[in-house]
């Protein structure tokens, strides 16, 4: 039986939210006969009972086997660079160690020379056989020698601060690089055995692989009444195989919840039944552990000659191909991406969605004097989109980030986007008075507030206030003769109060609301606030 290798890149990846189905395909042509055709190395982590063999060719497929190959570790290019830099650098700073002990003993040297010759001019200037002037030029010799040995010794210390911090920054890519090439050398191999012809085969390899995953990330931007909606998927994997540019899916299936429909057990009722005393046993201690500004919008561009004629196009954005299953969704994005097994996320787009918003302000005065634009928007497309962070934008400015839930067509969510200074809000204690009633001795306290909401913005505005009353816990303490004007439009049990208001530009309204609370004899009031 001949054994053959041959070459099958990857052709294309089908990644799911937590894996992937990569596609191998490869050529060569057979004699006549039996073959082991040899395709390595593949990812060790694949899962074997997912691998599938296929093709075209005259030829017949007698097995298929997996097994582990230990690969030969590669030289590496880059590695040895840094060796050589690390040896480079590690001579440089044993130089600088041997000029800087020159350096100290040639200043101990002209210390002690200076030390020495002081005492013989001294003797020299006192019996008059020395010139004075020659006495200070030696010593002007002897400080500027030892004032430039200084100099080259804080340079030199300087140099090695240098070569150390550069030796280690190299060490530290030595460490990564090894730690990266490290579980590269064990590998998969896949040998298929064929019966073939004299004829040209076709192989197509597939296999499941963990360690990759893709997940929704989004931008919202809204621009008058339409919410565009751009709709990323973040492709990363650690699988141990690059993945070229390739025929690159998106799948929305999850293939690990498939596995069954949860079954019903019995729901048993029984009384409660007293617990066999326990020996007491002592404390165990441990320890406990613990449970990402999207970019903002571009600049915009400013200054230069007027453009002269029709003005150009929207630039337009490339979205995937979708096709749509019994239970889940593939999309096909419109360029293929290479996604390296580095971790890093790369992101290719996979929708953009124009749809309608309803506009309107919420404001908690009780909190906060101020009024939030909030956008409503329904999700008229055909697409289900999947839970992941957005970034926010009214117009050109981004707003805020924020994560979308799971969005199913026909379904609407609530963005918000920021405060609207435009919307004045104010809410003030009007009233206030704590009297004793003239029969019994039930004391009362009777407040009244009032909110005033005024729209300055140049169009229409659909506020919505929230408020609320305060609600009883116990018997003694009554909470009565609510006055409420205008009438709101929602009220709980809870005392949460909601009213509606729909204001022309320039137009201001008022709400009043006021309520009693009558305490029963020697009861003290707890939960009061302004």
């Amino acid at each position: 039986m001949n054994a053959v290798e041959i070459e099958a890149p990857i052709v294309g990846v089908t990644v799911y939210p937590d894996r992937a189905r990569v596609t191998r395909r490869g050529s060569t042509r057979l004699a006549a006969g039996e073959h082991r055709v040899r395709v390595a190395p593949l990812p060790l982590g694949l899962r074997r009972d997912s691998l599938r063999v296929g093709g075209r060719g005259a030829a017949t497929v007698l097995g298929v086997d997996v097994t582990t190959w230990r690969q030969a570790r590669s030289v590496d290019g880059q590695v040895r660079e840094l060796e050589q830099r690390a040896r480079e650098l590690a001579d440089e700073l044993a130089g600088v160690d041997d000029a800087d002990r020159i350096e100290e003993q040639r200043g101990q040297f002209l210390a002690r020379l200076a030390e020495r010759a002081g005492g013989t001019y001294a003797r020299a200037l006192a019996s008059g056989d020395a010139d004075p002037n020659d006495v200070v030029t030696f010593a002007d010799s002897v400080a500027g020698q030892l004032s430039d040995s200084h100099g080259r010794r804080r340079g030199l210390a300087r140099r090695r601060t240098d070569l150390t911090e550069e030796l280690a920054a190299v060490q530290r890519q030595l460490d990564a690089a090894s730690g990266k090439r490290q579980p590269d050398r064990l590998a998969a191999e896949v040998t298929v055995s064929v019966d073939a012809d004299d004829a040209e085969l076709d192989l197509e390899l597939t296999y499941l692989v963990d360690g990759a995953r893709w997940q929704s990330s989004y931008d919202l931007r809204l621009v008058d009444d339409t919410m565009t909606v751009t709709w990323f998927g973040l492709v990363s994997q650690d699988t141990g195989e690059d993945w070229p540019e390739c025929v690159l899916q998106l799948s929305t299936a999850r293939p690990a919840a498939a596995a069954g429909v949860p079954e019903l057990s019995p729901w048993y009722l029984d009384r409660i039944r007293p617990a066999p005393p326990q020996t007491p046993m002592p404390a165990a201690s441990f320890d406990r552990w613990p449970g990402s500004p999207p970019p903002g919008a571009p600049p915009a561009l400013t200054g230069g000659a007027a453009r002269s004629g029709p003005p150009l196009p929207k630039v337009r954005e490339s979205v995937a191909a979708v096709e749509q299953g019994v239970s889940a969704a593939t999309y096909r994005p419109a360029r293929p991406v290479a996604v390296p097994a580095d971790g890093s996320a790369h992101r290719a787009t996979i929708a953009v969605l124009d749809l309608p918003a309803l506009l309107d302000h919420v404001t908690v005065p009780v909190h906060a004097a101020e009024a939030h634009l909030r956008a409503t928007v329904r999700n008229t497309s055909a697409h289900t989109l999947l839970p992941g962070p957005a970034a926010v934008f009214h117009g050109a400015d981004f707003i805020t980030a924020t994560r979308l839930p799971t969005w199913a067509p026909g379904e609407e969510t609530e963005l918000a986007l920021g405060v609207d200074d435009r919307l004045r809000v104010e809410r003030k204690l009007r009233r206030r008075a704590d009297t004793r009633a003239t029969l019994g001795s039930t004391r009362r306290r009777d407040v009244e507030y009032r909110i005033n909401v005024a729209n300055h913005t140049p169009r229409p505005a659909t506020v919505e206030v929230r408020d609320q009353l305060p609600v009883s816990r116990d018997e003694a303490v009554v909470v009565r003769e609510p006055t409420l004007t205008p009438p709101p439009a929602e009220r709980t049990e809870l005392g949460e109060l909601t009213w509606r208001l729909r204001l022309a530009p320039g137009e201001s309204t008022e709400i009043t609301m006021g309520f009693r609370v009558e305490l029963a004899k020697g009861i003290e009031l707890a939960g009061w606030r302004e």
